[in-house]
């Protein structure tokens, strides 16, 4: 599995922590991380909770990444921001009973975690403990595991209503506001990390005519 790591602004100088954390667990389990930044908060390109569900929905629609960590002060903002787009199904995650029921009932493809809200003494176990239950084991299998069926069943029904109520990315992408969606593409290492992986021709041109 390909996880992408991003952080916006008011976190940013947690980058390293971060990554360091999701490499140290997932790395050992035959994941790859793919760090997106910010990568300090001395970093020349910014990035706000908005368009980190820009990019989240970016590069899980053209599955360059199977998996979106993110984040902000108290994580609801990035979570609202991802699930406003198609193809994201982010919870919003504070701890490991959080992290594996998330994964186990709701099998969604994306995190936003709360790094400033509770992110004190600690906070870099919390943050172990959390990837281990999200990324240990195979996703959707049910929680408690007689509800498994059910949950399942639900998991199906919600990803058709998502489907009926919401347009193609590349319908989405151009009616944004330009410069906020060139903003979330502009990142130092987006266009390396993105074409190699990119999966979607139709994103990918879509993507190449916003960064101009």
């Amino acid at each position: 599995m390909k996880i992408a790591l991003i952080n916006e602004n008011s976190q940013a100088a947690k980058n390293a922590l971060i990554c360091e954390t999701l490499k140290k667990v997932v790395e050992p389990m035959g994941h790859e991380v793919v760090n997106f930044g910010m990568y300090s908060a001395e970093d020349e390109h910014s990035l706000t909770y908005v368009q980190n569900g820009i990019l989240a929905a970016v590069l899980l629609n053209s599955k360059a990444v199977d998996y979106v960590v993110t984040g902000c002060g108290t994580g609801e903002g990035a979570m609202l921001a991802c699930n406003a787009f198609p193809g994201v199904l982010c919870g919003h995650i504070v701890d490991p009973s959080d992290a594996y029921m998330f994964a186990q009932i709701n099998d969604g493809n994306a995190i936003a975690l709360p790094f400033a809200k509770g992110f004190g003494w600690g906070a870099e176990l919390n943050l172990q403990y959390i990837f281990e239950k999200l990324f240990s084991g195979e996703s959707g299998q049910g929680y408690p595991k007689e509800r498994a069926v059910p949950e399942q069943r639900n998991k199906k029904i919600l990803d058709g209503v998502k489907e009926i109520t919401h347009r193609k990315l590349t319908d989405i992408l151009p009616q944004l506001d330009r410069e906020l969606v060139k903003g979330a593409l502009s990142g130092e290492h987006f266009a390396e990390y993105f074409f190699a992986n990119c999966k979607d021709d139709a994103i990918a041109e879509c993507v190449k005519k916003i960064l101009g």
